[in-house]
C-alpha cells in the first residue's frame, strides 16, 4: 500500500516535469506515480455538470489511488498562466460533486479528501524577477481553488523558474532537491505510522492508586 500519489501533468515523458515526478517518487520509496499521459479517459466534460458522464476504469483507479494516498504531490508545468489539458481534464473528470467535495444545505462547501497534505512542484520558462508582473496563476488554480477546496491541506508548493535559462547543472540540482524532497517525505510517514501503532496508545490511562486529595476552595 503506498502512501503518497504523485501525479505527472505533463503530456510529454521526456521532460524536466516527468524527470522531477520520477525522481520525487524513486526517492520516496513508498509513491505511486500516475502518469496521465498514459491513462485512457475523455478530459473533457461533455455535458458539464447537468448529465453524469460514465467513468472510464483508468479513471476510476486513479480516483481511488486519491482516496487511498495520504499525500497528494502535483507535478506540472505553467502554460498560458494555467496547467496543461490533461491536467485540467483529469480534475474536471476526478472530482466530484459529493464524492470529493460537498455542498450542504447551509454553510460553505466541505472537501471530503480531507485528511490528506499536498505538494505542487511547478516549473515554468517565467523567471522570478518576472513574478511581480505574471504571478503564478496556477498555484491558486491547483491548490486553493482544485484540492484545497476537495480538502487536500496543507500545501506546499515549490516553484522552479526560469527553466529556460537554467544550465544543465542547476536542472540536476532540482531533480535531486525533488528527489531528496521525496525521501523526507518517506521519513515523516514511517514516523507518523510509528507513532499511530505505538503500543502505549492501545492502553486505556490506568486508574490511580488512590483517590486525590479534595481541592480546597
Amino acid at each position: 500500500m503506498f502512501s503518497t500519489l504523485v501525479i505527472d501533468g505533463h503530456p510529454d515523458p521526456d521532460s524536466l516535469t516527468a524527470a522531477i515526478a520520477r525522481g520525487y517518487a524513486e526517492a520516496h520509496g513508498n509513491a505511486r506515480l500516475l502518469t496521465l499521459r498514459d491513462l485512457s479517459f475523455d478530459p473533457h466534460m461533455r455535458f458539464g455538470y447537468r448529465k453524469r458522464m460514465e467513468i472510464e476504469p483508468d479513471l476510476q483507479d486513479a480516483r481511488d489511488a486519491l482516496h487511498l494516498a495520504r499525500r497528494i504531490v502535483v507535478v506540472s508545468p505553467m502554460w498560458w498562466g494555467s496547467v496543461p489539458a490533461v491536467l485540467k481534464g483529469f480534475f474536471d473528470r476526478a472530482l466530484l460533486p459529493k464524492q470529493e467535495y460537498v455542498y450542504p444545505a447551509r454553510g460553505l462547501p466541505r472537501g471530503l479528501l480531507r485528511g490528506r497534505s499536498g505538494r505542487l512542484f511547478l516549473l515554468a520558462d517565467t523567471p522570478a524577477i518576472a513574478l511581480p508582473f505574471t504571478g503564478t496563476h496556477a498555484v491558486a488554480q491547483v491548490t486553493r481553488h482544485t484540492l484545497t477546496f476537495c480538502g487536500v491541506r496543507p500545501f506546499r508548493v515549490h516553484r522552479l523558474l526560469g527553466v529556460r535559462y537554467r544550465s544543465p547543472a542547476r536542472i540536476e540540482r532540482w531533480i535531486a532537491r525533488a528527489a531528496k524532497t521525496g525521501a523526507s517525505d518517506r521519513r515523516r510517514d514511517d514516523a507518523a505510522r510509528r507513532l499511530a501503532t505505538h503500543p502505549a496508545l492501545d492502553r486505556a490511562p490506568s486508574a490511580p492508586a488512590h483517590s486525590p486529595v479534595p481541592e480546597r476552595r
